[in-house]
């Protein structure tokens, strides 16, 4: 009974991740002597509430606890469990983060260490092309870019409501957000 690995741990819990609608985005699991951590990123479309958090967690908890029972693996003395949402901090590399974050601001870092400010817009069908706003402009442009391509990109933190033509643009369709990327 050797302690579990990350990759081990999101395998064994991806279907009932899968039973709640949601996605693991990020699984840690510190072997450390008597009390081992085991930490779960869960989101969703709708974002996760404490209570469906907690429900989760409880069966997570219950379903490591009888993996350890049959002898699958073994977490030692004992673990804590903690099941959260990713932060504002993880890295939007999956179609479905960029869906989750329309009308957020997001940081984009080129190649060459320049980054600049964007606001997410509408995807199209496929999840494969983003339609981005420029953030800070009376008439912002706009840019369709393919998923696959974006540059390291995390949310930015925004405190105060966007303006109106920023907006506006996030809240078109795709279809309208290529014509407006034309302009």
């Amino acid at each position: 009974m050797a302690f579990p690995t990350p990759q081990e741990l999101e395998t064994l819990i991806e279907p009932l991740a899968q039973r709640h609608n949601m996605d693991i985005e990020h699984v840690k699991a510190v072997k450390a002597g008597k009390k081992s951590q085991i930490v779960i990123a869960l989101d969703a479309d709708a974002r996760p509430t404490l209570d469906e958090l907690e429900v989760v967690s409880n069966e997570i908890g219950e379903f490591l606890d009888e993996q350890e029972e049959v002898g699958a693996f073994s977490f030692g003395a004992g673990y804590t469990l903690e099941v959260t949402t990713p932060g504002v901090d993880l890295p939007l590399t999956a179609p479905r983060h960029w869906r989750r974050n329309r009308g957020r601001l997001v940081k984009l870092n080129d190649t060459n260490g320049q980054s600049s400010i964007w606001r997410i817009g509408a995807m199209n069908s496929e999840e494969t092309k983003v339609a981005l706003i420029e953030a800070g402009k009376k008439t912002p442009a706009v840019q369709i870019l393919e998923v696959s391509e974006m540059p390291k990109s995390v949310v930015e933190i925004e405190f105060n409501a966007p303006p109106a033509a920023e907006r506006e643009l996030s809240e078109a369709t795709f279809e309208e957000a290529e014509v407006a990327a034309t302009l």
